[in-house]
């Protein structure tokens, strides 16, 4: 809300609605919610996504399932199709909780663990699917020394500061082994393609971590606005700037263009650039001109 022109109703109404809604709201859905233009919307969305991450969450503990998933994304503004669009990876882990107890349990390993519901989860975007970023996340998510759930992937028995209970897979289906981390993945997906028709590359942290604040308060919707107002106070204010990843051009700073601006002209669109050189017609010449001069 730093130095912003909105009224501060417009803020709450719509920190209310992205906070309690089950899908979340796009923003499309807030430009016609608050009655405002849809650059205005998005960046307001933004906003509010990075006020919804506590900068000092508790990692998760107990017995956590750990997997990745392919998540297909959109490239472009067109109709999006999920069998040709591409793929990011992301990274999930989830608390496997007794439903008798409401604590983690530990078991024996290859232990099924039945009659378990979930309970706080974590995602994020990794690069690949190589060891170094596997591990990277589950060290920045998961308190040491916890029960890892995992599929046998080769990534898992180097940290070895966790106690890794592998389950292999085959050719049984993972939500089989692995229920409740798949559920959430699941969940994901059809949260990314019904209310956004796709997630981006750009950002996809952030719609990550929206999607954690609403899955992670599941059951206590009704307080989700006031936990979103007080990690809002926790958070240093956000520009424009800071959210595209470019330098403010009023502080001095040259705008880089990757494209060149297109103007719309008479012959179509037009990328701005150099004009060519104008062609300049020879001037008529009168006959006197070119009558030879007498000399004497």
């Amino acid at each position: 809300m730093h130095r912003s022109k909105l009224p501060l109703t417009v803020w709450f109404l719509a920190a209310h609605l992205m906070a309690t809604h089950s899908n979340g709201m796009s923003a499309v859905q807030l430009e016609a919610q608050l009655g405002i233009t849809y650059k205005t919307a998005w960046l307001l969305a933004q906003k509010l996504r990075r006020s919804m991450i506590d900068p000092h969450r508790e990692p998760l503990e107990g017995v956590v399932e750990v997997d990745q998933a392919e998540v297909p994304f959109r490239a472009d503004n067109s109709f999006f199709d999920p069998v040709k669009s591409g793929k990011i990876l992301i990274a999930g882990a989830v608390e496997v909780i007794d439903r008798g107890t409401n604590q983690a349990k530990p078991r024996r390993k290859r232990a099924k663990y039945l009659d378990t519901r979930s309970g706080r989860i974590r995602l994020a975007a990794i690069p690949d699917n190589s060891a170094a970023s596997i591990e990277a996340f589950v060290r920045a998510n998961v308190k040491t020394g916890t029960t890892l759930l995992t599929d046998g992937h080769r990534s898992y028995p180097g940290l070895t500061d966790y106690r890794h209970d592998p389950r292999t897979v085959g050719k049984m289906a993972g939500h089989i082994v692995l229920p409740w981390i798949h559920r959430v993945f699941a969940l994901m997906k059809r949260w990314g393609l019904g209310t956004y028709h796709g997630l981006r590359r750009k950002h996809i942290d952030t719609y990550l971590n929206e999607f954690v604040f609403r899955y992670n308060r599941r059951f206590y919707r009704h307080v989700s606005f006031e936990t979103m107002l007080g990690l809002a106070s926790h958070h240093h204010p956000t520009s424009y700037w800071d959210i595209v990843g470019r330098d403010n051009p009023r502080k001095g700073v040259p705008t880089v263009r990757r494209q060149p601006r297109r103007r719309r002209t008479a012959t179509g669109m037009r990328a701005d650039g150099p004009r060519p050189p104008e062609k300049l017609e020879p001037s008529p010449v009168s006959d006197l001109t070119r009558q030879p001069l007498d000399v004497e």
